[in-house]
């Protein structure tokens, strides 16, 4: 057996994958990988894989695809997935542990160019990761052809048919009508996914996995809605209003940390970077200046910053949003340790709303939403710390040297005079207003201040139907339920009108109710809009 990453190779991986998965950063296998990885390798069977986000899926049944492909240039494995956004996802994961195979993995979805993807297409791929309606609408093209097909994978199946992809993902599956190998997974198995799998299915294992209970109780979290352009302006904010800051801040890529280290740098804060391209000498001598606090903020990806156990964090910061949940709880549970609390503060751009309500539904916690400081604040912040370390320094004898120099100044100025100069010398460019940049306010923000979002973070949301559709409010909140996923208990104020309502949401779920609407409403006019001011 090979010794690297032992339980993984116990599962029948090769060589050359069990190194990707090195490479980033796995350990052992999660529970869902260990039943799927085995089966998909060694036995003939179908598989139903029940299990939530977060759970391992990509590489469950990804990782398996690979060994057991060759790169052949025609489509041998299809992956649907229900949005662009996990399209993209599994397709990066996948293409992360083809490794020196040659396998070509392309996502196709709606949004993006179809010249490109026909290109890619034509020039020959091996695993196509794709949303029900573009694959359609390739396959009608004639631009992607099954008849290679061996193995075909339903990812979060229970959200393909809430968004009524169920009719779609049915003509794919009656389009390939050779034998190949199918895998179904789902958070839940409603009848009409066991139809489908008892349709199109041979024999097949039932994998179900119980969803780890992800907690975050020792850890206050907030969130800051910025343009992606003025996160490092907030990020700065952030550290100058503490007392004391040591933190870790998680970038998504190997790129962003460097940016973000090196601008920090720039602005005379001690920082450090961790990814994937450091040395592991330069990496415990990096972890070393952070352990004894030569630094106090560390910046790093995910992968770079598994097995990091440092205790007294103050501050995690997530620059970018964590792929999933579970990254999500792995990365603010380094905070709250030894009984201490500590702060989680996540920074979204305004079209990542759906996502952070995800991480929030999924780990059962509120992330509230903050204000970023003000300018003045933090400069009224940097005055009171000042006189208390003076305060402080005053307690203790200074040197002669000291004494001598300021008995010279105090013969021809005030004390007054001596001592505002000393302190203009020493701190003029850490109390300059102009060393912080404007931040722009964001849609979120403006729209507050307009009226439609109030200062409790709570939306008015118009409904385009009311007495005369036969509405009821009874009726609103179960459409919303069935549309959205969005909780009874936060639909308030419902009023129904003659030919329209109006509800009021959190605004976070607003953005999850508004889009969920508009996907459904086929082009035409959303049910549901923003109630104007």
């Amino acid at each position: 057996m090979s010794t690297l990453l032992p339980k993984f190779a116990a599962l029948g991986l090769s060589e050359s994958t069990l190194l990707a998965l090195q490479k980033k950063g796995f350990e052992e296998p999660s529970p869902i990988q260990a039943q799927v990885i085995p089966t998909l390798l060694h036995e003939q069977l179908d598989i139903i894989g029940q299990a939530q986000t977060g759970t391992g899926k990509t590489a469950a049944f990804g990782l398996p695809l690979i060994e057991k492909l060759q790169a052949k240039g025609e489509v041998q494995a299809l992956i649907l997935a229900p949005t662009r956004e996990l399209a993209i996802q599994v397709s990066e994961e996948l293409h992360s542990f083809v490794g020196n195979k040659g396998l070509q993995v392309v996502p196709i979805y709606g949004g993006q160019s179809m010249v490109e993807q026909l290109r890619r297409l034509k020039k020959g791929v091996d695993i196509v990761v794709g949303t029900p309606g573009r694959v359609m609408d390739h396959i009608e093209r004639k631009s992607l052809k099954l008849d290679k097909v061996q193995y075909v994978v339903l990812d979060e199946a229970d959200e393909m048919l809430n968004m009524g992809f169920l009719e779609d993902v049915e003509s794919i599956l009656s389009k390939i009508s050779h034998k190949k190998r199918m895998l179904l997974f789902s958070a839940t198995m409603p009848g009409p996914l066991m139809k489908i799998a008892d349709k199109y299915m041979g024999e097949k294992k039932v994998v179900a996995v119980k969803a780890n209970q992800l907690t975050t109780q020792l850890t206050h979290q907030i969130y800051f809605e910025v343009r992606e352009a003025d996160k490092l302006e907030a990020l700065c904010r952030i550290i100058d209003i503490e007392d004391s800051f040591y933190g870790v801040i998680f970038c998504r890529t190997k790129v962003d940390v460097d940016t973000v280290t090196h601008a920090l740098l720039d602005r005379g804060y001690a920082a450090d970077g961790l990814h994937g391209d450091i040395s592991q000498d330069m990496r415990e001598k990096i972890l070393n200046k952070f352990r004894k606090q030569n630094i106090n903020i560390l910046v790093a990806t995910d992968v770079a910053a598994r097995g990091i156990d440092i205790q007294n964090l103050s501050h995690v910061i997530n620059y970018a949003l964590p792929q999933n949940p579970e990254s999500y709880v792995h990365r603010i549970g380094r905070t709250g340790r030894a009984g201490k609390q500590g702060t989680a503060i996540t920074f979204i751009t305004p079209n990542e709303y759906r996502k952070l309500s995800f991480i929030q539904k999924i780990t059962k916690t509120e992330i509230k939403k903050q204000k970023l400081p003000g300018v003045q604040q933090i400069i009224d912040k940097k005055w009171a710390k000042i006189q208390q370390n003076i305060e402080q320094a005053l307690q203790n004898e200074p040197g002669t040297d000291y004494q001598n120099l300021a008995g010279s100044l105090l013969k021809e100025h005030s004390a007054t005079q001596v001592l505002a100069a000393v302190l203009k010398f020493a701190f003029q460019g850490e109390l300059d207003e102009k060393s912080y940049r404007n931040i722009q306010e964001t849609r979120e923000t403006r729209e507050a201040k307009e009226g439609s979002v109030d200062s409790k973070g709570t939306a008015k949301l118009f409904v385009g139907q009311g007495k005369a559709q036969g509405l009821t409010p009874s009726r609103l909140v179960e459409l919303i339920k069935k549309v959205a996923k969005t909780k009874e208990h936060k639909i308030q104020n419902i009023e129904i009108m003659d030919k329209c309502s109006f509800i009021t949401v959190p605004f976070s779920e607003a953005e999850f109710i508004l889009r969920a609407f508009k996907r459904i409403s086929g082009g035409k006019k959303s049910m549901i809009e923003k109630a104007k001011a």
